[in-house]
């Protein structure tokens, strides 16, 4: 489309202006993490978009005491998806796709008001607004106030209350409808059409189902569901919480899971990278081998919150620290020598274990002024061993396909090319200056065929800037 002045009549100066001259790349993001992992809170298989550690807190609840499973009947494994998202937001995370899985059926706490007669009637049921064993805090003393009037109905967690008021059932159960709650949905009175109770007075609340099973023991089955949900959302950064390659057990090795997921969001042109952690011994039986996987160890030191106390958390923990910090650097900028917000580490290996690490390309978190990743390098045996150089060519894509989109329907002639090249080669040189690429080449062109067919082909060639891994000194000494 352009703009151009309609009639002609009057001599002077007129202005034809090309839609195609004002197309350009906009912001492109680098730094949205998703997450999947279990929490004893929130909603099932659902993304949810999180700002702050403190609203991971309010959606999923807080996570429980840190216990590692042992003896013949193990307990439950610890749930995983908040514990993560703390190390993600410690990191430096900002925007955080998260997805709670569960292994069976979380089941949600239900109680029910009823009124002082004998027997007593039912009058309406409160319901957990998410399943899980989270509700089950909530504090609900029974209605007071009820010789006068209103009545007051509250409800504690985690240090906050809401009340509500109302002279009968009727009104007070209005009241939790129109003022809404947090924590709770309310159901209709018993028995609406003939209003039988809606007189009533509320004097007891009993619990008719405690919430139970928050699906902690998740295994691959759940994390490739969660996955799934994480595949079309714009991520730039994927972790596994809890999930640690390695594994003595299958199901809890999210490495076939992790590879299709990425292979098939590269495909749909939504690349990303995955961050997983080593099992808690911190050895990897078969390495992997892939452009888009970091694999990082040991674990790290951080203090629970639910015990108040140091424990050692594996791998998979580690992973999502580190993703956090990636998150906050630009494409090409290493994360060799990056320091991380983490208390210790759970193993400190000698230069021969780092050395065998390397060459099983983990990336390895030491000691050195701090906590600090040895070597910035992903799982790739070839040209794409160096995180930044992967994630510099993921950003070029995505401004080249951004760049690209306004121009399809448009017409298929040199100009619009020309045009099309000029929003490209813009995009590309910003590049350059901002020292992503060294140079490049671009080229946009069609033959009489392709512009039939509508195809218009670019043709780029990128030469990514590779960051400092070893700095060699050379003394002499007289």
């Amino acid at each position: 489309m352009s703009e151009s002045i309609g009639e002609m009549i009057l001599p002077g100066t007129y202005i034809d202006v090309r839609a195609e001259g004002l197309i350009g790349v906009g912001g492109i993001s680098t730094g949205n993490i998703g997450v999947v992992g279990t929490a004893n809170r929130g909603k099932v298989d659902e993304v949810v978009i999180l700002g702050s550690y403190s609203e991971a807190l309010d959606t999923f609840g807080q996570y429980d005491k840190w216990q590692v499973p042992a003896g013949a009947t193990p307990p439950p494994p610890p749930l995983s998806l908040t514990r993560t998202l703390e190390q993600v937001f410690k990191g430096g995370g900002s925007t955080v796709y998260a997805v709670r899985i569960a292994n069976g059926i979380p089941v949600a706490r239900v109680m029910t008001v009823r009124d002082g007669a004998n027997p007593p009637v039912d009058l309406f049921t409160l319901t957990a607004k998410s399943p899980g064993t989270w509700a089950n805090s909530i504090k609900l003393p029974p209605p007071s106030g009820a010789a006068t009037t209103p009545l007051k109905l509250e409800l504690e967690y985690a240090g906050n209350k809401e009340v509500f008021e109302g002279a009968t059932a009727e009104t007070l159960r209005d009241a939790i409808v129109s003022t809404g709650s947090q924590w709770v949905t309310v159901s209709d009175l018993i028995t609406p059409s003939t209003g039988t109770n809606k007189d009533k007075v509320p004097t007891t609340i009993v619990e008719t189902t405690p919430g139970s099973n928050d699906g902690a023991a998740a295994t691959t089955t759940e994390l490739a569901v969660g996955l799934a949900k994480l595949a079309t959302q714009p991520v730039n950064i994927v972790v596994a919480g809890g999930f640690a390659v390695g594994s003595t057990s299958s199901t809890n090795d999210p490495t076939s899971s992790m590879l299709a997921h990425l292979e098939a969001t590269e495909n749909d042109g939504l690349e990303r990278i995955a961050v997983l952690g080593v099992s808690a011994d911190g050895t990897v039986a078969n390495p992997i081998d892939n452009k888009r996987v970091i694999l990082v160890a040991p674990g790290i030191k951080a203090t629970d919150a639910a015990s108040r106390r140091q424990v050692d958390l594996p791998g998979p923990y580690a992973a999502a620290l580190v993703a956090g910090r990636l998150a906050t650097l630009a494409p090409h900028i290493s994360l060799t020598n990056k320091d991380l917000a983490a208390d210790g580490l759970t193993t400190d290996y000698t230069r021969a274990e780092q050395k065998n690490l390397l060459q099983n390309r983990v990336m390895v978190l030491h000691k050195n002024f701090g906590t600090r990743v040895l070597k910035g390098i992903s799982t790739d045996s070839g040209a794409f061993k160096q995180v930044s150089v992967r994630r510099t060519v993921d950003f070029a894509k995505a401004g080249v396909r951004q760049g690209s989109n306004p121009y399809i329907g448009k017409l298929n002639n040199a100009r619009v090319r020309a045009a099309l090249k000029a929003t490209l080669d813009g995009f590309l040189a910003g590049m350059v200056v901002d020292e992503m690429l060294t140079e490049y080449t671009l080229e946009v062109s069609a033959t009489r065929a392709q512009e039939i067919n509508g195809i218009a082909l670019v043709t780029m060639t990128l030469k990514p800037t590779f960051s400092i891994d070893f700095v060699k000194v050379i003394m002499n000494l007289e």
